[in-house]
């Protein structure tokens, strides 16, 4: 079944989705060559072969490589709009990026730097290329909750720019827990909360996120299959999965696209969401896991359908806007 046509002119919202995960090898060299950094790499298909890693862990090592690269708001701001206009190609009609900026600031890169370039670009993205946008700002989980709750409070000044905050980085060994208390600092302030668990960690990091941390959305979430209870209440309570199948592949969360549980998570009643993570280094946009996940799993126009309308569904724009987003798709179902 043929179902690329369909796949390109759907409308479709990403809510997973790196900024930092989005900067291709031509930019890094353009970025390291006006910011005068010498990288460790002979050119642009040096740093693409760096691109190949094995693990969660090994690709964090170039993913925090690669970043030494932006430095001032002009570098956030072309990362931002060099996203845009690929997501653009695929009609990403919104989005609900993540940023990082402990990533940043420990490297004295101030936090107004980064959010200023991303949040600029972000309005142009608006008004230029008709792409609707939240921000959520992540904790890096391998570094301390204190560390974590001082960028809280660096975050303040610009509540009005960020809608929620999340939890990333390298899963294994660092429960939800460990960041209860900035957490509900977070939602005392008014920001929504979301968190990665369940790709690397087991399905008591997905409970703990969200009994402890009280989160909108499930970022991943794929190893919830394991415990049946927990599935029921994902069903129950509708709990959006932002699935990145691409990543879990590259990261070998699945051994082969045609192993993966997308379309038992769609059988099950999961709200679940086909999102693109780090494109630059998993290899594939939005589209692009659309396209390989349904010939790998022979999902049909429905599950298409299915996928494209969840995003919307469990996306943080006004219900005004999830309705005009979905009637847009659903025109373009016709």
């Amino acid at each position: 079944m043929n179902l690329a046509p369909l796949i390109q002119r759907i409308p479709k919202a990403e809510l997973h989705l790196h900024i930092e995960g989005t900067l291709e090898p031509e930019l890094m060299m353009k970025l390291a060559q006006r910011n005068r950094i010498k990288l460790p790499y002979a050119g642009v298909e040096d740093i693409r072969h760096a691109y190949d890693f094995s693990d969660l862990q090994s690709f964090l090592d170039i993913y925090y490589a690669g970043a030494q690269v932006l430095r001032t708001e002009q570098d956030f701001y072309d990362l931002t709009w060099a996203y845009l206009e690929r997501a653009a190609q695929d009609n990403v009609r919104h989005v609900e990026i993540f940023f990082d900026p402990q990533t940043h600031t420990d490297r004295d890169v101030s936090f107004a730097t980064v959010i200023d370039g991303i949040y600029r670009a972000l309005q142009d993205g608006e008004s230029k290329l008709r792409i609707t946008s939240r921000l959520i700002m992540c904790f890096l989980r391998h570094l301390s909750a204190s560390d974590a709750m001082a960028t809280l409070e660096e975050a303040l000044p610009y509540k009005r720019r960020i809608h929620a905050v999340g939890l990333d980085s390298s899963e294994v060994g660092h429960p939800p827990s460990k960041f209860l208390e900035v957490f509900n600092r977070a939602r005392d302030e008014g920001f929504l909360t979301v968190a990665h668990a369940g790709e690397e960690g087991p399905p008591a990091y997905i409970w703990e996120a969200l009994d402890l941390l009280k989160v909108e959305r499930i970022d991943h979430g794929v190893r919830c299959l394991e415990d049946p209870v927990l599935v029921k209440r994902l069903v129950k309570e509708q709990i959006p999965l932002t699935v990145c199948p691409l990543s879990n592949l590259k990261l070998c969360v699945f051994d082969t696209l045609e192993e993966h549980n997308l379309k038992r998570l769609l059988e099950a009643g999961l709200c679940v969401t086909i999102n693109s993570d780090d494109p630059a280094y998993f290899g594939g946009y939005i589209g692009e896991n659309f396209l390989r996940s349904q010939q790998a799993l022979d999902l049909d126009a429905d599950d298409i359908y299915t996928l494209a309308r969840n995003a919307f569904s469990a996306s943080f724009i006004s219900d005004a806007e999830k309705k005009r987003y979905i009637a847009e798709l659903d025109q373009a179902m016709n």
